[in-house]
């Protein structure tokens, strides 16, 4: 097998056809974000209702998904997000890319919605029949999402990839992912941001399941071009396995290190936003979280891999007092959100919290502002966990305690009458303020698809707070790269070794595909993506005046710092010139 020869699946559920097609011209450089922004472009209508039978949600991988370069499994999610408005990208890790890719599948379209209220799942065998088919999910109706993998995986097999959704997404909650399973079987590596879940849960659809796949073992796998595969590999797992970032820091930390760094910085996300340091730092950050999972042992590690054959190995798994997995992964975006920016300083608290989000379908960036502004609204009190996870568990109930909650930040603000709500588009900022990191504020604001980091993180830029110019320049060229990597799907912590020798990676999707492939031609797919994401968002009615950061930001100086959001508007609207 060819390492991704690709055709297009389209799932029509409302008349239960399913149909292979073959991937429309001029789009064979086109993966993951690019392709399913391009999808969504074409063929959804901007202004449909996004949990509507007329919006579409397109799974696609990256180009690299079926091969053996490492970290390559990020699958890219894409519909018009009903927690925007705007056209969405969601991406997440684990085995799902992998599998789909293997099975022949560049991009699965999911159209209309099951009728009368049903629920099915949808099971693609990778084999050499490439059989699709609909199966009734009436046994998996309102199960989270651990069970239901577990149901699934029993049925199945341990060998078959699944994207799910956990029962916030059936009662179509804004903020609700997709999960898909990791290395272990875990439904814990989120395409989490812009309420995708939801659309796949209203569309009546639980469950993906991908059976083995044509080249279920690396050895079942040839590139279509080995003489310019074989030594792009070669190079590119030397850049992985010597750049400190990727050959030390995250494997040894992961993310959870970034906690201390935020809060040194003063752009630690803080009770709501209100500060930019938090004086329990010490007790969650990453010499904490090593502790903790020293002294639990078991099944605890700081080094762990969502899919097979990272070399990055950036994950964790956080064990209970009995040394079973509590969560995997701890990431600093949710332990930022869920802890110091809800006033919690206990690691134990941060993680059940994080699982229950995990297990309920729901986006814990989104969870985790959303608990800062009902804190700050009187719902409960900064840092009460026992609380917080009373709320969360309640969205799976038929009355939910405080339903605004699964619905994001701002309909939890505008429920409880807060005025400072920290969003861009409808999404929540994730864990850097951009009062201090002001590059990641250009992205936030400018961003097609609201507040992300990861369409253009700058945390660890060196940029010069003054110099305006330089920082919007800074945030256009990263998030044309990130555009870029999703089309690949290449986890962003890859970036440092494609950035040391972007040829290399030209080399590694010439192989693959058997055709010379230059860095030109990557960065105009990163580009393609933005543009069919910005044209999307023009038609659906949205316009420079949307991308703006609160007000507050700019009127409310941040401790212990004192900065504020300085950049000027007009500067933020010129950014997609000449694109």
């Amino acid at each position: 097998m060819s390492f991704f020869p690709g055709s297009i699946l389209r799932v029509d559920l409302s008349g239960g056809r399913i149909a292979r097609e073959e991937l429309s011209a001029g789009w064979e450089l086109l993966g993951g974000r690019a392709l399913s922004s391009a999808i969504l472009a074409a063929e959804v209508d901007p202004r449909c209702d996004p949990l509507g039978p007329d919006n579409k949600l397109i799974l696609a991988p990256g180009l690299l998904a079926s091969g053996l370069a490492s970290s390559a499994g990020r699958l890219s999610a894409g519909a018009k997000s009903p927690l925007t408005g705007t056209a969405k990208e969601s991406n997440g890790g684990g085995m799902t890319a992998g599998r789909l890719a293997r099975a022949g599948i560049r991009a699965l379209i999911v159209e209309g919605q099951v009728p009368r209220g049903g629920l099915a799942y949808l099971v693609i065998d990778g084999g050499e029949s490439g059989e699709a088919r609909l199966e009734d999910a009436a046994a998996l109706r309102g199960l989270g999402a651990y069970a239901a993998a577990a149901l699934l995986r029993g049925k199945y097999g341990p060998r078959a990839g699944l994207a799910l959704v956990g029962p916030t997404a059936e009662a179509g909650f804004g903020s609700a992912g997709i999960a898909n399973t990791d290395f272990e079987g875990a439904p814990s590596r989120y395409s989490a941001r812009g309420g995708l879940g939801a659309v796949m849960g209203r569309k009546g659809l639980k469950a993906v399941v991908i059976l083995g796949g044509r080249g279920g073992s690396s050895a079942d796998l040839t590139a279509a071009d080995p003489d310019t595969w074989n030594p792009a590999l070669k190079t590119y797992r030397k850049l992985l396995s010597t750049l400190p970032t990727t050959a030390e820091r995250y494997p040894r930390w992961g993310t959870a290190s970034m906690l201390a760094n935020m809060d040194v910085r003063g752009g630690l996300p803080t009770r709501n936003f209100s500060a930019g340091s938090f004086e329990g730092t010490s007790r969650v950050d990453h010499f904490a979280l090593d502790a903790l999972v020293k002294e639990r042992g078991g099944r605890g590690t700081m080094t762990h891999a969502c899919m097979s054959g990272c070399m990055v190995r950036c994950s964790n798994r956080v064990p209970d007092t009995d040394g079973e997995v509590l969560v995997s992964p701890l990431e600093y975006e949710n332990m930022a959100l869920l802890g110091p920016n809800f006033g919690l300083a206990d690691l134990d608290g941060i993680c059940r919290l994080n699982r229950a989000c995990n297990d309920l379908g729901l986006d814990a960036i989104e969870a985790g502002v959303a608990l800062g502004v009902a804190a700050e609204g009187g719902l409960l009190d900064f840092g009460d966990a026992g609380r917080a996870l009373a709320l969360l568990e309640s969205l799976a109930a038929a009355r939910p305690q405080a339903p605004y909650l699964g619905e994001g930040a701002v309909a939890t603000g505008e429920a409880l009458g807060v005025k400072r709500i920290p969003v861009v588009k409808g999404q929540s900022i994730p864990g850097y303020d951009p009062r201090v990191i002001k590059g990641n504020g250009v992205t936030y604001s400018t961003s097609p698809m609201g507040a992300d980091h990861t369409a253009g993180n700058l945390v660890g830029a060196t940029l010069d707070p003054a110099k305006h110019a330089e920082i919007v320049k800074a945030s256009r060229e990263s998030q044309i790269r990130a555009a870029m990597m999703d089309c690949l799907g290449l986890c962003n912590f890859t970036v440092a070794a494609v950035m040391a020798d972007p040829e290399v990676t030209a080399a590694l999707v010439s192989g693959s595909l058997g055709r010379t492939v230059t860095v030109e031609e990557l960065q105009e797919a990163g580009k393609a993506a933005i543009r069919a994401e910005l044209d999307f968002n023009r038609r659906a009615g949205f316009g420079a005046g949307d991308d703006r950061l609160p007000e507050f930001f700019r009127k409310e100086p941040l401790p212990p710092t004192g900065e504020v959001w300085d950049l000027p508007d007009e500067m933020l609207d010129g950014i997609w010139e000449d694109l």
